[in-house]
């Protein structure tokens, strides 16, 4: 134990100085049978049955008789409430000389008079059930809500309390283990709603499972192995179960047991006090004294009791001292842990503050433990690292540098990086500087002149190759790649930055570089098109109008392929980004700044230029380029055109050219079509617009735009009714008002079918040959245009003699014949202008009128006819019903035979063989001939010769009634007739608006 325990003073120990007479003579008297602290309070059990209660001074501040009689041996305090929870043995209520243990529960806030005594609720009292057998209690364990307690018995029994102790509503109790050995601990571990309980014996611990409604499984040894009383604690903060023994000190979770830690001797009682655990050593047996306590001690060397607090994680002994009497409970109280001896004295035990913790880490150079100590104390990390750099601090000084910069590199975060590079800017110590450097650039916690220092130190130890690693590694950088880049950039080197930007990928920088630095616009238009699809996106969107305007033609192209999803990445074999040259100027004069705004820490030499070897290398991979190598399409979404629309501003024809590549893409969105045909339409109306470019010029950018709108018109014609045309309405309006085209209003007006507003435009304008123009276009599509065109032609004179009488009398027959008016309205028309004469009309009016004589001659016929018809059939039935049938046929009507009786005749002059007809109509002629009542006369058999003529009949009259209730039928017939008159008279014709049910 020596070897592997550190012992420490780690907590103050005190004795308590109880200055109150009575309380100092209750802890002397040796009357204290229990102790349990809770809610800043002492609760003392005492054999007299009384609970006396301790305040914060060390006095008691309330006492109250619990029972009768008998010892209080066990107590238990709900920490955060008023409840207290005590157990003594009692005389049996049958008066049985066997005492049984009572359990009760006390509200200490809601005192009751009881002989003037105030005193606190008995909330419940419960005997606990040990059938009556003469063994104490050895151990209780209770949830928080007092809903589970259980207890131990020395004869291994173990019973289960369960109910509402609180409010006294009744319990229940069950013994859920027997065992041949005595209890010596239970606690209980609340999960949900399971219990699990765990049972210590002298010989073994066991877990038992309790579910919701109290009913346990059976018992699982966890280890055969148990404890004594008194050593079996819980550690609520780390959710496990702590059994001490001789060897070692165990824990135990619901998985089973944990890695037990070695701590040899006998332990009599356990605590468990934060991450400490308290420990009580009984005396060295007698005979095993060694001689010099004997000596010292005398004969009460065999009474002295040890105590310990370890820190089992760390193996540290915190405290341990000898206590010359008996420790009876140990018990935290005000954030301090205390024990009560069995003499009455009290002694207190006060963590010390971290930092004198670590200090006394310190005083040993145990700077390890002290980090350890610090994180389980949640430590932060700027104060670790204070730990870290006390530990580097002691490693160099020991002369152990390697050590020591792993420490200093652990607390680089806290630490000023020129405390420890003063610390090694020693030639010999260069290796371990340079490490600290690379860590700094590895963390990002480096400058530029850490960056700068860094590279000097390489030149330092004449390392050109490292030097030239450590540039061009690959991976993740080791240095500020911006500062790097900066100070290249800065010094002339566009060269070198272009290529420490591509080695680490940084495509935007290269291109910054080309463009900013070098001006060369092909190049970085070139290295744009060798990046992937995203990379190349940025980089063209951030310089696109500079390209534009230096590489029209090969952007345009880029943008064109990028934009329609056709963009392939160059391959080339180049090396006009070579190996930069190491020159002594320049980068080389930066980093000796660098080093002199350190404090002219470390004067190194400039590095030395680099051979001509490696300029000549990278001259002969340039001229050694081979040509481009075509890679297949990667995968991207393209973009939406209109994000590039502002990279083409001032240059029109680039722009046009872009746009119709786009519009020409077959996967074009609808969305975005709308988007290219309206800007393409609007540019073509701005190149028509330039100024001193002629007629030509402009009759041609207006031809592209009309063909444009035409396009729009025939899609918009054969697509369906939820594809939008390309180019909304609105805009064409818009755009050809802006820029004086009237031919794109008319073909808007033609696409949305606005005809009447084209005709209204002519008519506005006063322009009687493009009315007329759109009359003889449009008219045949929209009739009304006739009626309106006969107003305008007919409103002043001048417009009359500009059209001419034919024009007039073309309208008027085309109204005639489509009946696109009435004759009333169409001189109320010619009346209003007071321009047309009789002479115009007079055809009109002849014709109108000839025609109506001739429809009401033939109305007047047509109805004389059916007059006729429907008196023919009155008088037919008439003589049906009043006058004798004469049958005369000879033949049969359905096999041409000579008729033999039996003979079945019908009413319609047709005779059948009764051999010759169907069973089911001989019956209904023979039904019908023997006089068959009008009731039954739809039952009645039918001609076979005439039944498919009577059936339609039937049918045509079932569906007019049925038509006669449907009055949308007849509404809908009504609204699409041009004679509405004519369409009423025929739907009553057919006997559909008669009055059903002959009322």
């Amino acid at each position: 134990m020596a070897l592997t325990w550190r012992s420490f003073d780690f907590f103050d120990a005190t004795q308590v100085k109880i200055t109150d007479d009575d309380t100092r003579t209750f802890f002397e008297s040796n009357e204290i049978s229990s102790a349990c602290s809770g809610s800043d309070n002492l609760f003392l059990g005492g054999y007299d049955g009384q609970v006396r209660i301790v305040g914060s001074s060390w006095k008691v501040v309330r006492s109250f008789p619990a029972y009768d009689s008998g010892p209080i041996t066990h107590m238990c305090q709900i920490e955060g409430t008023s409840l207290l929870v005590t157990v003594a043995e009692e005389p049996g209520i049958t008066g049985d000389s066997v005492n049984q243990p009572v359990l009760k529960v006390w509200a200490l806030d809601k005192p009751v008079k009881i002989k003037n005594i105030d005193i606190p609720t008995c909330l419940s009292t419960v005997v606990i059930n040990n059938g009556k057998k003469p063994f104490p209690i050895s151990a209780i364990a209770a949830t928080e809500d007092l809903a589970q307690i259980a207890v131990g018995f020395a004869n291994g029994a173990v019973t289960l309390i369960r109910g509402d102790l609180i409010n006294d509503r009744g319990t229940r109790q069950r013994t859920i283990f027997e065992s041949d050995e005595p209890i010596t601990g239970v606690e209980l571990h609340v999960e949900g709603v399971l219990t699990t309980l765990f049972v210590a014996t002298t010989s073994r611990i066991l877990k038992l499972i309790i579910s919701g409604k109290g009913q346990s499984q059976q018992p699982k040894t966890v280890e055969d192995a148990g404890c004594g009383v008194g050593c079996m604690a819980v550690d609520k903060r780390a959710g496990r179960i702590i059994v001490a023994r001789e060897d070692a000190i165990y824990w135990y979770t619901l998985d089973g047991r944990g890695p037990p830690t070695a701590y040899e001797g006998q332990k009599k009682l356990i605590a468990v006090y934060q991450d400490y655990i308290a420990l009580v050593s009984p005396p060295t047996p007698t005979g095993d004294t060694d001689v010099i306590r004997r000596r010292f001690w005398g004969a009460g060397a065999d009474n002295i009791y040890t105590f310990t607090l370890i820190h089992p994680d760390l193996r540290i002994i915190a405290h341990s001292e000898t206590v010359l009497s008996d420790v009876k409970h140990i018990f935290q109280l005000w954030g301090d842990l205390y024990i009560l001896t069995q003499d009455g004295k009290v002694l207190r035990y006060h963590e010390k503050p971290l930092q004198k913790r670590l200090d006394m880490l310190y005083q040993r150079n145990l700077y390890t433990l002290a980090v350890d100590l610090a994180q389980r104390c949640g430590m932060e990390a700027q104060q670790q690292n204070i730990i870290f750099r006390k530990y580097g601090d002691y490693l160099y000084q020991k002369g152990n540098y390697d050590e020591a910069m792993t420490q200093y590199i652990k607390a680089i975060d806290s630490t000023e990086p020129s405390q420890v590079i003063r610390k090694f800017l020693d030639t010999q110590r260069i290796h371990n500087l340079i490490e600290y450097l690379e860590e700094l650039h590895e963390r990002h916690k480096a400058t530029s002149d850490h960056t700068t220092l860094l590279l000097n130190c390489y030149a330092k130890l004449k390392d050109i190759d490292k030097l030239e690693n450590f540039i061009k590694s690959p991976g993740d950088l080791k240095f500020d790649l911006d500062t790097a880049i900066s100070m290249c950039r800065q010094g002339g080197y566009h060269e070198q930055a272009a290529y420490l930007a591509k080695k680490h990928n940084e495509h935007n920088l290269v291109v910054d570089i080309l463009i900013e630095d070098s001006k060369s616009y092909e190049q970085a238009l070139d290295y744009i098109w060798h990046l992937d699809p995203e990379a190349a996106y940025s980089s063209l969107m951030k310089y696109a109008r500079v390209l534009i305007e230096h590489c029209p033609k090969d952007a345009t192209q880029l943008f064109i392929d990028y934009y329609t999803g056709k963009y392939r990445p160059k391959v080339d074999v180049q090396a006009t980004i070579g190996t930069f040259p190491v020159t002594n100027g320049g980068f080389v004069t930066g980093a000796a700044t660098a080093v002199q705004s350190l404090g002219h820490l470390l004067p190194l030499p400039y590095m030395s230029g680099a051979s001509g070897q490696q300029q000549t290398q990278a001259k002969s991979a340039a001229d050694d380029a081979t040509a481009k190598q075509e890679v297949p399409a990667p995968k991207y979404f393209p973009p939406r055109p209109r994000t590039a629309f502002s990279s083409f501003i001032d240059h029109p024809d680039e722009f046009i050219v872009f746009l119709e590549a786009c519009l020409k893409d077959d996967n074009v969105l609808p969305e975005d079509k709308k988007d290219i045909c309206t800007t393409l339409f609007e540019m073509y109306l701005h190149k028509a617009n330039e100024k001193n470019k002629g007629e030509q010029h402009r009759e041609e950018w207006e031809a592209r735009a009309k063909a444009l709108i035409e396009n729009n018109k025939t899609a918009a014609a054969t697509s369906t009714k939820d594809i939008k045309p390309a180019i909304e309405s609105s805009n064409v309006l818009l755009l050809s008002h802006l820029s004086s085209f009237p031919a794109g209003t008319t073909l808007v007006k033609e696409q949305s079918g606005l005809l009447f507003d084209i005709f209204r435009s002519y008519t506005s304008a006063r322009d009687t040959r493009g009315a007329l123009k759109a009359l003889h276009k449009y008219g045949p599509q929209e009739p009304q245009l006739y009626p309106a065109a006969l107003a305008y032609l007919t409103s002043s004179p001048q417009i009359l003699a500009e059209a001419g009488d034919d024009e007039i009398a073309a309208i008027l027959d085309r109204i005639d014949r489509d009946g696109l008016m009435a004759p009333l309205q169409v001189v109320q028309t010619l009346a209003q202008g007071g321009v047309a004469t009789m002479g115009m009309l007079k055809p009109y009016l002849r014709r109108r009128v000839e025609r109506e004589r001739k429809e009401a001659a033939e109305n007047r016929r047509v109805a004389g006819q059916f007059k006729e018809e429907t008196e023919l059939r009155r008088k037919e039935m008439l003589d049906l019903q009043t006058k004798p049938a004469i049958f005369q046929a000879v033949r049969c009507a359905q096999c041409g035979g000579g008729l033999e009786l039996p003979v079945v005749h019908f009413l319609c002059k047709h005779s059948f063989h009764r051999r010759c007809l169907s069973s089911s109509s001989t019956a209904a002629a023979e039904e019908y001939q023997w006089g068959a009542s009008e009731e039954d006369e739809t039952r009645v058999g039918e001609c076979p010769v005439c039944a498919r003529d009577n059936a339609t009949i039937r049918a045509l009259k079932k569906s007019q009634e049925e038509n006669a209730t449907r009055h949308e039928l007849f509404k809908d017939d009504l609204e699409r007739s041009e004679d509405r008159f004519k369409t009423v008279a025929e739907w009553f014709g057919r006997g559909v608006m008669s009055v059903s049910g002959g009322d």
